[in-house]
C-alpha cells in the first residue's frame, strides 16, 4: 500500500480564517478522512505561511516582532480549524529549521546545475516610506486585461502574471505615493529551463483538471519567464546564503512548507520518513496538493521546476477549487459577508457549514456560493428533517416500544437492498474523484429508501397486530442508517460518533458497509442537530459588520510586548476618571456593542462599548469603571460615543471591565 501525502495551501499569518480559506480545508479534510475510512495510509500536512512584508508591515505597527505576530496568528489558525473538524496530522509553520535548511538546499542546488543566475533590475522604490516595494505593495492597472486595483505581480481578474514594473499607473500600497525606479541585484530562477519537464508533467493524466490543464499549457506556450526569487531588506523570512539583506521571497520558501510539515511530523518515528515523501525517487508515495485557483502558477510551474532542479519529488497531483462567493457576489466587507471562521462558529454549528459545502462541492473549479437562504434550507430539510429525522424515528421508536433491540430485515425489504448496496458503489466512486455533492445525493437517496419504508409498512400500526414485524422493519431502517452513517463519516465525523453510539457500534470503517445488524441491542437516542433559523444568520452578518467596523479581533498575543516608550508629558494628556453606570440597554442591530449613560461628576455622557458578549446590560447598572474622559467623540454607526472605558481581554476572548471597588465618586481623577 503506497503511503499519501495530502496537503491544503498555506493561510497566511496576517489575519484570522475567513470562510472562503474552509472551502479548500474542509474539500481536503473530506478527501483525507474518505481516505482514511477505506484503510489507506495517508498523512495530511499544513502550516502557517510566516514570511514576507506584508507581516513584517503589520508586527511594526502593532509595535511587537514579526515572530511575535506569526506565533499568535498560528495558535488562532490552529484553534478556529479545529473547531471545523480540520483534522490536520501537522499544522506547522514556515518560520522554522527545517524549512530554513531545505530552502537553501533547494537554492543551492539549483545554483549548481546553473539554474539560478543574478541580475541588476530596476525595482520600485518609495522615498515616502523609504524602501523597495515587493510585488504585493505595488497597486495599478494590470498590463493584461486593464482591470484596476490589481498587485504588482499577479492580476486577480484575469489571473496573468508579469513583472511590477509592467503595472500602469503604479502605486505605493502603503501610502498611495507613485514609486520612482532604482537599481538592485536580484536572483533569479530560470524557469524556461525546465520547459519540456512541465509539458510532459502537466501532460500525466488527472495529475491537473481539464480545464486547469488548458490554462497552465497557455501559460508555457506563451514563454515561460525567469522568475525573481529574492527580494530586498526589510524583509521577514530567510536571508539567501553568502548575503546581507537580501531575503527569498516568500513564494519560493512557502510551498517548501510543505516538506518541513513533513519532517517535524516524521522526525522521531520509525514508521516512515520526509526522504520517502520528498526525497527519494524510487519511494511509491504519492503528494497530493489541494489549492485554490488563484495560486495555480505557483503550484504547477514554479513549485515543481523547483523540485526538479533539486532532484525532489514531484506531486502527482494538484486539485483546484474555485473561490467562495456569498449569495453570488464576492465576500464583502461592507456587507457583513467578510466571515471570520471564528465568527462563524460562535453563532452556527460547524457541522452546518461541513454539510452545506459538501453538497455544492465537486472536481470543478467553478467558484462555490455561499447562498444563506438556500444553506439554511438545505441544512434544515437535508440534514435535520431527512437524515436527522430518520435516526431520530427510528431509534425513538424502538427504544420507547420494543426495548431497544433489533429484529431481522424482513423480506420485503430485500429488493431494496440492492438499490442501497449500488448506492455505495457509486459514493466511493465519487469521492475518489471529488465529486462530494454526489455522494451527498446517494446518502439523501438511501434515506429515503428508509423513510419511505418506514411509511409505506407503519411500524406504529404494525405494533397493534405484530410487534416483531414492528421490529423488523424498524431494523432495515437501522441497517440503512448505519450505511449512511459510514458513508457520512467523512463529512460530519462528529455527527457521526454519535450515531455510531446510539447505535452501540464502535468506529466504524469501509468495510462495515454490510446490511448485517439483526437481533441486538442498540443505545439511546441523543441529540444530533438543530434546526438553523434564519435570525441566526441575521445576527452572523450583523456581527460581522461590527467586527470589520470595530476590529474586535485581538491583534497582539496574549502576553504582548510593551509598545514604544512614552514620557510622563505623554501620559499626563491622557484623563482617567471614575465614571458611575447610570443606564445600560442593547444596541439594537448589533451584536456587540452596549449604549452606556455614565456619570462623570460634572455631566452625564453616552458611550458605545463592545462589551455585550460579556455583560448584560441589567448587570452592569451601578458599577464604577475607569473612563478616558477627554477621547475625542467618536460617530459610529449606531450613534456617537463620547469616551472609552477600561477592560482587559482574557485569551478566549471574555472582556472584563476595569471597575473601582470600593467605588469613588463619579468624576474623581484617576492616577
Amino acid at each position: 500500500m503506497p503511503k499519501i501525502l495530502v496537503t491544503s495551501a498555506l493561510p497566511y499569518a496576517n489575519g484570522d480564517i475567513h470562510m472562503g480559506y474552509l472551502v479548500e480545508c474542509i474539500q481536503t479534510d473530506i478527501f483525507v478522512r474518505f481516505l482514511r475510512l477505506i484503510g489507506e495510509d495517508v498523512i495530511y500536512m499544513c502550516a502557517c505561511d510566516a514570511h514576507g512584508t506584508p507581516i513584517e508591515i503589520n508586527a511594526s505597527r502593532r509595535g511587537i516582532s514579526p515572530r511575535e505576530l506569526v506565533e499568535y496568528y498560528h495558535e488562532r489558525h490552529r484553534e478556529d480549524l479545529a473547531r471545523f473538524e480540520i483534522s490536520f496530522d501537522e499544522y506547522y509553520t514556515t518560520d522554522s529549521p527545517e524549512n530554513r535548511r531545505h530552502c537553501e538546499a533547494i537554492f543551492l542546488a539549483a545554483k549548481d546545475k546553473g539554474h539560478i543566475f543574478t541580475q541588476d533590475i530596476e525595482q520600485y522604490y518609495c522615498e515616502n516610506c523609504k524602501r523597495f516595494l515587493p510585488d504585493r505593495y505595488i497597486r495599478g492597472i494590470c498590463p493584461k486585461c486593464g482591470a484596476a486595483d490589481q498587485y504588482g505581480d499577479v492580476c486577480e481578474k484575469c489571473g496573468a502574471t508579469y513583472s511590477p514594473t509592467d503595472v500602469i499607473e503604479p502605486a505605493c500600497a502603503l501610502c498611495g505615493a507613485a514609486p520612482s525606479l532604482k537599481t538592485s541585484t536580484h536572483y533569479f530562477f530560470k524557469l524556461s529551463d525546465f520547459r519540456d519537464f512541465l509539458v510532459e508533467w502537466t501532460a500525466t493524466p488527472r495529475r491537473l483538471q481539464e480545464s486547469v490543464l488548458a490554462f497552465v499549457r497557455g501559460w508555457i506556450d506563451q514563454g515561460l519567464q525567469d522568475w525573481d526569487i529574492s527580494r530586498d531588506g526589510p524583509y521577514f523570512g530567510f536571508e539567501i546564503p553568502g548575503e546581507t539583506d537580501k531575503f527569498f521571497y516568500v513564494w519560493m520558501d512557502a510551498p517548501i512548507g510543505y516538506i518541513a510539515a513533513t519532517e517535524h511530523y516524521c522526525r522521531g518515528r520509525h514508521d516512515r520518513t520526509v526522504e520517502e515523501y520528498w526525497c527519494n525517487k524510487d519511494s511509491d508515495a504519492l503528494i497530493h496538493h489541494f489549492i485554490g485557483k488563484d495560486i495555480v502558477p505557483f503550484h504547477t510551474l514554479f513549485w515543481p521546476a523547483t523540485l526538479k532542479a533539486a532532484d525532489y519529488r514531484i506531486p502527482d497531483a494538484v486539485h483546484v477549487h474555485g473561490f467562495l462567493t456569498v449569495d453570488g457576489k464576492k465576500m464583502s466587507k461592507s456587507r457583513g459577508t467578510f466571515i471570520t471562521a471564528r465568527r462563524f462558529a460562535e453563532f452556527v454549528n460547524p457541522s452546518c457549514l461541513r454539510y452545506y459545502y459538501a453538497t455544492k462541492l465537486s472536481d470543478s473549479i467553478d467558484d462555490l456560493d455561499l447562498n444563506i437562504e438556500e444553506f439554511a434550507h438545505r441544512v434544515n430539510s437535508e440534514l435535520v428533517n431527512n437524515i436527522t429525522n430518520l435516526i431520530s424515528r427510528t431509534v425513538g421508536f424502538l427504544n420507547k416500544r420494543l426495548d431497544s433491540r433489533l429484529g431481522k430485515i424482513p423480506e420485503d425489504a430485500a429488493a431494496l437492498i440492492p438499490q442501497v448496496e449500488a448506492a455505495i458503489v457509486r459514493a466511493r466512486g465519487d469521492y475518489e474523484i471529488l465529486r462530494f455533492g454526489r455522494v451527498m445525493k446517494e446518502i439523501l437517496q438511501i434515506s429515503d429508501l428508509a423513510n419511505n419504508f418506514i411509511q409505506q409498512r407503519e411500524p406504529w400500526a404494525l405494533m397493534k397486530s405484530n410487534p416483531e414485524d414492528s421490529r423488523d422493519v424498524l431494523t432495515f431502517a437501522v441497517n440503512c442508517i448505519k450505511a449512511i452513517t459510514i458513508l457520512l463519516k467523512p463529512v460530519l465525523p462528529s455527527y457521526c460518533r454519535k450515531v455510531e453510539r446510539i447505535l452501540n457500534l464502535g468506529d466504524l470503517t469501509w468495510e462495515d458497509l454490510r446490511l448485517d445488524l439483526q437481533n441486538r441491542q442498540i443505545g439511546q437516542f441523543e441529540k444530533l442537530a438543530d434546526r438553523l433559523e434564519s435570525d441566526t444568520l441575521g445576527k452572523l452578518i450583523a456581527a460581522s459588520r461590527d467586527d470589520l467596523a470595530g476590529g474586535i479581533a485581538p491583534v497582539a498575543p496574549e502576553v504582548p510586548e510593551f509598545g514604544a516608550e512614552i514620557t510622563m508629558d505623554d501620559l499626563g494628556r491622557v484623563d482617567l476618571r471614575a465614571g458611575k453606570i447610570l443606564a445600560a440597554e442593547e444596541v439594537k442591530g448589533s451584536d456587540r456593542l452596549v449604549n452606556l449613560e455614565v456619570d462623570l461628576g460634572r455631566e452625564t455622557r453616552t458611550i458605545l462599548a463592545g462589551i455585550k458578549q460579556s455583560y448584560a446590560p441589567a448587570d452592569l447598572i451601578g458599577r464604577t469603571v475607569v473612563v478616558v474622559a477627554n477621547l475625542k467623540p467618536r460617530k459610529m454607526k449606531f450613534g456617537t460615543s463620547a469616551g472609552m472605558i477600561l477592560a482587559g481581554v482574557d485569551s478566549s476572548g471574555k472582556i472584563g471591565l476595569c471597575e473601582l471597588n470600593p467605588p469613588v465618586p463619579p468624576g474623581t481623577p484617576i492616577h
